[in-house]
């Protein structure tokens, strides 16, 4: 199992060792032990330029997925999952709203990131529980 992250260093404050570590229980948890994830950490400067790119919608997004699972070249990714990108302007945000610490916040959004690498989505109602379910579940997995 290889989780690859990068990012600048001036944004807030994070753990990088405890974020390797608790990727590397997810993709336990998910049963990917074999699998390769690549997670960057990103301002919202760089976070809505890629939103933008991607997905056509202005400013910042808290977490945007790119999956190596689907598309014509799925054949050829090996063990390689995709990318996570983590907007960490957001995600300090977001902490501070909800009151958790910030470590949190990014594994929260670790997951659901790493959930739509491997085929989850959260568009109607069922797909939303189901999702959120396997969140929860694997956030009891790695915080334990």
């Amino acid at each position: 199992m290889t989780v690859r992250l990068s990012g600048r260093r001036g944004l807030p404050r994070l753990d990088r060792p405890l974020l390797r570590r608790r990727a590397a229980g997810v993709l336990r948890a998910l049963d990917l032990a074999g699998a390769e994830l690549s997670i960057r950490l990103v301002d919202d400067r760089e976070m809505s330029r890629l939103n933008l790119q991607h997905r056509g919608r202005k400013g910042p997004t808290d977490v945007l997925s790119f999956s190596l699972c689907e598309g014509p070249h799925a054949a050829r990714r090996g063990e390689l999952l995709g990318d996570v990108v983590i907007s960490l302007d957001t995600a300090a945000r977001q902490a501070r709203r909800d009151r958790r610490p910030l470590e949190r916040e990014v594994l929260r959004l670790l997951v659901h990131g790493a959930l739509h690498l491997v085929g989850h989505d959260h568009v109607r109602a069922g797909e939303r529980r189901r999702m959120r379910a396997e969140e929860r579940r694997l956030l009891r997995a790695v915080s334990a």
